[in-house]
């Protein structure tokens, strides 16, 4: 079975208060997620769901401002402690809100590891608030009714994973 049907299939009640269960984007696949996006210093990159950090302390390592936003506040007081112990916490905003309360219009780089039926709530918001330009990229869950520019698959511990790089204004034409 593939990840994105593994997930599909758990329905919203079983996920409590959260849209989305806390699913780790593994190591291996950061590297790829930063080059594909083109993290580098001065970008906004925010990290949607953003669990223990891993991704946007990445991010921040690599000279961007990181937004790590994340609902459960366990998760964030983790993110905490792992940006700290990085020494990036000066360049880790720590955002502990649902992202569908955040604004987004500065971003330059989006992460998003979410459902595909949590990809398609937030496309209208990312299609008012993202610049044209801003990238956004998606693991194993792609956003309907857009075209990804770039698609990228591996194996990581024996399961295909899937990287979608979107551009607002490209991918979201019709």
């Amino acid at each position: 079975m593939s990840v994105a049907g593994f997930f599909a299939a758990i329905p919203l009640t079983l996920l409590g208060s959260y849209d989305v269960p806390w699913v780790p984007t593994r190591r291996r696949l950061i590297p790829h997620i930063m080059r594909l996006a083109r993290v580098g210093p001065g970008l906004r990159f925010y990290d949607l769901g953003c669990g223990d950090g891993r991704v946007a302390i990445e991010a921040a390592k690599r000279g961007a401002l990181a937004y790590c936003v994340e609902i459960r506040r366990d998760l964030i007081e983790k993110a905490r402690e792992a940006a700290e112990e990085a020494g990036v916490a000066e360049r880790v905003v720590l955002v502990n809100k649902s992202f569908f309360d955040v604004d987004l219009s500065d971003a330059d780089v989006v992460y998003m590891y979410l459902l595909s039926r949590v990809n398609a709530a937030l496309r209208p918001k990312l299609e008012r608030e993202l610049r044209p330009g801003a990238r956004v990229v998606t693991l194993d869950f792609p956003v309907a009714g857009w075209t990804p520019v770039h698609v990228e698959k591996h194996v990581v511990s024996g399961m295909q994973r899937t990287l979608y790089l979107y551009i607002r204004g490209v991918s979201d034409s019709r």
